[in-house]
């Protein structure tokens, strides 16, 4: 490989478009562990969660990070992180990755997670929030009339507007994308704000999953403008996947098309090539494979690639959904580079590219694509 390909992506800031905060606090190897999987289950008797791509990655990978040649294997690296400071083990992994800037998910996590005031203390990255329209509709739930429902919900966003980066639907969890394109009624909305009401006061979680109300909080959100993140394909097994396939949104995105909200389409496998073709054929959808990155970690530069199949390079962007263990802020953006390096670098050594073409292609989907839809220098 070239060397001025990978040591310009070695050196090049990233924005981390959606990720979520690191632990807050020391945790025990079972619960590591268990945040280094989608499973909600523990591993079979006699194997580890360790024997993935991902696992493989932390052994082999972040060892460096925490001043280690290498390790033998789980215990000794777990041994290992234990000596560190949950700060110091967190401020030495996220200034590793070299990403300048983290939009982050708040809307799950609780206690779990560092605020992300403590994450700015420990990194010397930009955080800004990314606000959960399903977490800010629960938040309001008890507090005011089913037929006031949706002009409260209306408020909270513009009230919280000039303080987040953009907004992150779970609709892919709680429902599908397989609901109505059209944007609900008032009364659709009242009556459906009514029964979910009924059913918070008898004792039931406030949890949103009615369609209703989750298309009223995506139609809202892009009144306000802002960038709209939808999780979509793979994910843990509170989902259904094959209705998480973001082609299910077809006439959805036509539906918001005139709003002028860019809709930010997170992870995406398997359904990534269907993502893509979106990215071409609206001008407002975007797209990355984040979660797919570190989970398939050595073998993740084929999904980097096809992700760039169809899709314009403007279009595509870098995530790596971390959520508790700061090794995966890290691997992400080093399994990015490492992945896009040795793409872009085929393209080049085929001939159908450039060196400059290649570059480019790095700075967009690294960094410039987000400045541009977040906002933010492009310096």
């Amino acid at each position: 490989m070239s060397t001025d390909l990978e040591s310009a992506l070695r050196e090049l800031e990233l924005v981390d478009h959606h990720a979520h905060a690191p632990l807050a606090h020391a945790v025990d190897d079972a619960t590591l562990q268990s945040l280094i999987t989608e499973s909600d289950h523990s591993p079979a008797a006699g194997t580890s969660v360790f024997d993935s791509h991902l696992g493989v990655a932390i052994l082999r990978r972040c060892p460096t990070v925490l001043g280690l040649d290498a390790v033998a294997g789980p215990d000794a690296y777990l041994a290992a992180r234990r000596e560190l400071s949950v700060p110091e083990l967190t401020r030495r992994l996220l200034d590793a990755s070299g990403v300048g800037e983290w939009l982050v998910d708040t809307g799950m996590g609780g206690d779990l997670l560092m605020s992300t005031r403590t994450m700015e203390s420990v990194t010397t990255g930009r955080v800004r929030e990314i606000a959960r329209l399903e977490t800010i509709a629960e938040n309001l739930v008890t507090s005011t009339t089913a037929a006031g429902f949706m002009a409260a919900f209306a408020d909270e966003l513009s009230r919280l507007s000039p303080a987040v980066a953009g907004w992150k639907s779970v609709v892919a969890y709680r429902h599908g994308f397989d609901f109505a394109p059209t944007r609900p009624s008032q009364s659709e909305v009242i009556v459906a704000a009514g029964r979910w009401m009924a059913a918070v006061e008898a004792g039931a979680p406030a949890r949103l999953t009615d369609p209703v109300l989750l298309r009223m909080a995506l139609y809202a959100a892009c009144d306000t403008g802002l960038p709209l993140q939808l999780h979509a394909g793979y994910g843990d097994r509170d989902l259904d996947l094959h209705r998480c396939n973001p082609a299910l949104l077809t006439d959805w995105l036509r539906q918001v098309e005139p709003t002028g909200t860019d809709i930010m389409l997170l992870h995406c496998y398997p359904y990534h090539r269907e993502a893509g073709y979106l990215a071409q054929v609206f001008p407002h959808v975007y797209l990355d494979v984040g979660l797919a990155i570190n989970y398939t970690g050595a073998a993740s530069h084929r999904i980097i690639a096809e992700s760039m199949e169809l899709a314009p390079f403007t279009k595509v962007l870098y995530s790596s959904d971390a959520y508790g263990p700061p090794e995966l802020h890290y691997l992400g953006a080093l399994l990015w580079r490492a992945g896009t390096s040795r793409v872009l670098q085929s393209w080049v050594d085929h001939g159908g590219w450039t060196l400059d073409d290649a570059l480019n292609t790095a700075r967009l989907i690294g960094r410039d694509n987000a400045r541009r839809v977040y906002g933010g220098s492009n310096e």
